[in-house]
């Protein structure tokens, strides 16, 4: 497995040295990558009373393009956005910044992870149309890769055009993978039939198993090779490293290609105690 770590967005803040020490550290004690999650705009719940979802306008969220292009210059770690919310963003943009990351980092170090969302309010901030969310990905799927991969582009279809136009420099790596994250039957579905990786939202024993069965049956039916399909784990530290080395075997067994330790929600205050836990975890795991 390749040995990664999950940003702590919503638990780092501000501060621009922590964000530094934690990647530097990360890159250090041997991991290979960091994940990144997204958000643009948090809502105030206080008005928004029936939004669902995790976060909200007090949560820090780092612009995950922004940050990578930041942390390029100072550590040798790859990249992942899991998941950056597509839909909302500007297909065009969305690929020129990709590829400048890609280039940023010597090719071969990013990988785009994407998903749907579900913050109605950012959607409409962004300027896109939140019922319509599904089709546009995939739509995005096929115009990212051919940006990605040839310098003129004409595209044109139901949210998109490009008329004989491309990215320059375009990026070393072509195209950059892209990856999707989920748990709908739906969403599997698609992973299956478009995605070049997966970030689960189950684990080994709890829904994994049946999930990626679907996974594979998607990818199969339209033809793919799923043999050596790429998953992406993540592992709690939560301060107990013999319990997350229980759930790390868990992980390795399923055949998982990538797994990232999670700080989050350890109870961390500070970013020393976020890098404790990634130290604890790289010695257990005998990466560092």
């Amino acid at each position: 497995m390749e040995f990664g770590v999950v940003f702590p967005q919503t638990e780092i803040g501000g501060d621009v040295g922590a964000v530094r020490a934690f990647a530097e550290a990360a890159d250090g004690l041997g991991y290979q990558h960091l994940i990144a999650y997204d958000h643009v705009l948090g809502a105030d719940k206080s008005v928004h009373t029936t939004l669902n979802g995790p976060y909200d306008i007090t949560n820090t969220f780092h612009e995950p393009m922004v940050l990578f292009g930041f942390l390029a210059g100072i550590t040798n770690l790859g990249f992942a956005t899991g998941i950056m919310i597509s839909p909302q963003r500007q297909t065009a943009l969305l690929a020129k910044q990709a590829a400048e990351v890609d280039l940023l980092t010597g090719g071969n170090r990013l990988r785009i992870g994407i998903g749907i969302g579900w913050n109605t309010v950012e959607y409409e901030a962004m300027g896109q149309d939140f019922s319509t969310r599904a089709k546009r990905i995939e739509q995005q799927i096929s115009l990212l890769r051919k940006l990605w991969s040839e310098p003129n582009v004409t595209s044109h279809d139901d949210f998109d055009t490009v008329t004989a136009a491309g990215l320059c420099p375009m990026p070393i790596t072509q195209p950059i993978p892209i990856w999707m994250g989920g748990g709908a039957d739906v969403v599997l579905d698609r992973v299956g039939r478009l995605a070049d990786g997966w970030f689960p939202m189950a684990w080994p024993g709890h829904g994994l198993e049946e999930q990626r069965a679907k996974v594979i049956a998607a990818g199969e039916a339209v033809g793919r090779d799923m043999t050596n399909f790429p998953l992406e784990g993540q592992l709690a530290w939560g301060g107990n490293v013999d319990r997350a080395m229980t759930f790390a075997e868990g992980w390795r067994s399923a055949g998982t290609t990538h797994l990232s330790i999670n700080t989050l929600g350890a109870g961390c205050t500070t970013v020393d105690d976020h890098i404790r836990g990634l130290t604890e975890m790289a010695t257990a795991l005998g990466i560092a």
